[in-house]
């Protein structure tokens, strides 16, 4: 704990939801914890100040010689995010359970603490798959993750929200001249840099048929359990929309990191071009290919932003700059 958390006063129960005693009494609460099982540990393992936090509870398990019973408690400023438990639930329902056929889960709902704010759901026990998306099986799972993220575009769960590539170009308005305290140099640069977004964006039809979207999916939102199975996670922003957003933004991930990390973007080129083969494979009905070039360019332009955001980014953000003005789809 770190007197940034206990000086939250947005979220002011944090320091009781850290407390090992508090929470067991607190946690005991929820139906879904085992009755004999003891807390042992709390970590707090994300925490932005004002908005949200992430806490990690191991309890003893009863069974002997089981391993530890982990659960996250995902909190926010505002209140219960129930809009995100609903979608969760209703995917676990519609075939994402821990028992699908097709190894394709989220993880269980397990409750709620209104007073603080906060849900809760099952750890569990694998990696993200950038890490696996380099190893040598990282073609067959990039196809597996299109496989995934098809079956959510087909389950067809209904949602009052929408996001239209005008959202999209909406918040690149927004952040691209933030940067502009940073690098007032780059005005101009920017500025025909959101000229192009806005040809670019203009150029993408309108779904003929909007589905269910992740709308934030990216390597991070995949967990891989050693057996295999895959879970998707944080549907925070789940809405109605355009596929090829989703299969764009997942895409431009890939480049961006290839290229912070090792300067060629097309390093994992393969990887990308599997899983985009795979997701449209999938698809009830044809999505655009030219749409997903244009989503994946404006996840790259908004990028530019993203890294300006992280000390250990920052040190690109002009390689991302001069990669999207270079790149050839913005003289399409």
């Amino acid at each position: 704990m770190n007197l940034r958390t206990i000086i939250d006063a947005t979220m002011p129960f944090l320091e009781q939801a850290l407390d090992l005693k508090t929470a067991q009494e607190k946690l005991r609460t929820l139906e879904s914890i085992p009755s004999p099982a003891m807390l042992q540990s709390t970590r707090l393992l994300r925490h932005k100040v004002g908005r949200r936090c992430l806490i990690e509870y191991t309890f003893s398990n009863p069974e002997p010689g089981a391993p530890p019973w982990v659960i996250l408690g995902k909190a926010r400023s505002r209140g219960v995010d129930r809009t995100s438990i609903q979608c969760q639930q209703a995917l676990w329902a519609a075939g994402f359970n821990e028992n699908s056929t097709d190894g394709i889960s989220v993880p269980e709902n397990l409750g709620t603490l209104p007073e603080w704010g906060m849900w809760f759901q099952r750890k569990i026990p694998g990696r993200t798959i950038f890490e696996s998306l380099e190893s040598p099986q990282g073609i067959p799972i990039a196809r597996q993750v299109g496989t995934a993220l098809a079956k959510l575009h087909n389950t067809h769960l209904p949602c009052q929200r929408h996001h239209t590539v005008a959202d999209e170009l909406r918040i690149l308005h927004e952040r691209l001249p933030k940067l502009l305290a940073t690098y007032p140099q780059w005005e101009r640069r920017l500025a025909r840099l959101l000229e192009q977004c806005d040809r670019v964006g203009s150029n993408i039809p309108v779904p003929s048929k909007p589905v269910g979207i992740h709308r934030d999916f990216y390597p991070d939102q995949v967990l891989i359990r050693p057996d295999g199975r895959l879970y998707l996670l944080d549907f925070d922003l789940y809405c109605m929309g355009d596929p090829a957003l989703d299969i764009g933004n997942f895409m431009a991930h890939l480049t961006e990191y290839s290229l912070r990390t090792t300067g060629a973007p097309d390093r994992l080129q393969p990887q990308a071009i599997a899983f985009r083969e795979q997701a449209t494979q999938h698809l009830g009905h044809d999505v655009s290919q030219g749409s997903i070039a244009a989503y994946e360019w404006l996840t790259m332009v908004r990028h530019i932003y993203i890294s300006s955001l992280f000390r250990d980014r920052a040190p690109f953000t002009e390689s991302l700059l001069q990669f999207c003005e270079e790149s050839s789809l913005i003289h399409v």
